[in-house]
C-alpha cells in the first residue's frame, strides 16, 4: 500500500480519513505526532508516493514559510512524491466585483492571509514542475457543517451589509470538500487548479440569513458599507470587501466530482432539516 504525508491533519483531513485509508497508508505530519512546519528539525519524513498539504501558512508576512520548510524537509529526505494536492483558497482571486470566475482568472490577491497562500501555490507549482510531479491545487471558498456556522456572530447581533452594498460569497460543504480531497488524490485526476466550490450564488447577507433561520436565530441587521465599518469586526470586515461567484465547471468536468449538497440550502437542511422550514 502506498503512503500518504499529510501535512495538516485537521478538519477536512479527518473527514477524509475514511476515504484515504483505504487506498494509503496515511502518515500525518501534526504537532501531536512530533512533526511541526514552523521548526525544520522535526521534519524528517518517512518515504511517501503522495502528499496532502493541508497546512495554513503563518499569521504574518506575505510568504509560506510552512510550505517552503515541507518543500525543503521533501527534498532532503530524497521524497519525490507521485502526486501532491494542495488546499489553497479561493481569496487568491481578490475582489471581482461579482464576476463569475474560472481557474483561467489571474490571482489577485488583496489581503497578507490570501498573499501567502498564492505564495504556497507558486511554491508548490515551481518544485512540483522541475521534477515533474502532478500537482492539484483546490482553491477553496467558505467551508461549513454543523459545526462551522456563524453562530456566534449572529448570537452577537453582527450587521451584514445591506442588499445594494453586499457581496457574492461561495461556499463548500466540509464533506464534500473531504471527497474532492480524496478524488484529487486518485491516479487518473488531471493536475492542475479547481474551484473547489458548490453551486451556489448567495449574497453573503442572504447566508447569514439562512443560517439564522435554521437555528431558530434573529437575522441580523442591514447596515450600508459606509456604517459597516463602526459595527463589524475588521476580520469580517475584510470578506466583505471581496465579491465573486465560484464557477466549478472544471471540477464537476474533469475532476467528475458529484457534489452530496451542490447548494447551501441542501447542506444547511441536512444538518438541521427540522428548522429549515419554519417561517423567518
Amino acid at each position: 500500500m502506498q503512503r500518504l504525508l499529510i501535512a495538516g491533519f485537521g478538519d477536512i483531513a479527518r473527514r477524509a480519513l475514511g476515504q484515504l485509508e483505504r487506498r494509503f497508508q496515511v502518515a500525518p505530519l501534526a504537532r501531536r505526532y512530533g512533526f511541526d512546519l514552523d521548526r525544520p528539525g522535526t521534519l524528517t519524513l518517512p518515504p511517501a508516493e503522495a502528499v496532502l498539504h493541508c497546512a495554513p501558512p503563518p499569521d504574518r508576512g506575505s510568504a509560506d514559510t510552512r510550505t517552503a520548510n515541507l518543500l525543503a524537509a521533501l527534498e532532503k529526505g530524497r521524497i519525490l512524491p507521485a502526486r501532491i494536492v494542495y488546499v489553497s483558497t479561493s481569496g487568491v482571486y481578490g475582489d471581482c466585483a461579482g464576476a463569475r470566475v474560472d481557474e483561467s482568472r489571474p490571482p489577485a490577491p488583496q489581503t497578507d492571509r490570501a498573499r501567502r497562500r498564492l505564495d504556497a501555490e507558486l511554491q508548490l507549482s515551481e518544485w512540483a514542475g522541475v521534477r515533474s510531479i502532478p500537482l492539484v491545487i483546490l482553491r477553496v471558498p467558505g467551508i461549513y457543517a454543523a459545526e462551522r456556522l456563524p453562530l456566534e456572530r449572529l448570537r452577537a447581533r453582527t450587521p451584514v451589509l445591506c442588499p445594494e452594498d453586499d457581496v457574492y460569497t461561495s461556499h463548500v460543504h466540509a464533506d464534500d470538500l473531504a471527497g474532492i480531497v480524496s478524488r484529487a488524490l486518485e491516479e487518473d485526476a488531471a493536475a492542475g487548479v479547481y474551484n473547489a466550490a458548490d453551486d451556489t450564488e448567495m449574497k453573503m447577507g442572504d447566508w447569514f440569513d439562512l443560517v439564522a433561520d435554521t437555528r431558530g436565530l434573529p437575522r441580523p441587521a442591514r447596515v450600508s458599507r459606509e456604517a459597516a465599518g463602526q459595527q463589524i469586526p475588521g476580520t469580517l470586515l475584510s470578506f466583505m470587501q471581496e465579491s465573486r461567484r465560484l464557477d466549478n465547471t472544471r471540477l464537476k468536468r474533469v475532476l467528475g466530482v458529484r457534489l452530496r449538497y451542490p447548494t447551501v440550502q441542501e447542506g444547511v437542511r441536512n444538518e438541521h432539516p427540522a428548522r429549515l422550514d419554519q417561517p423567518a
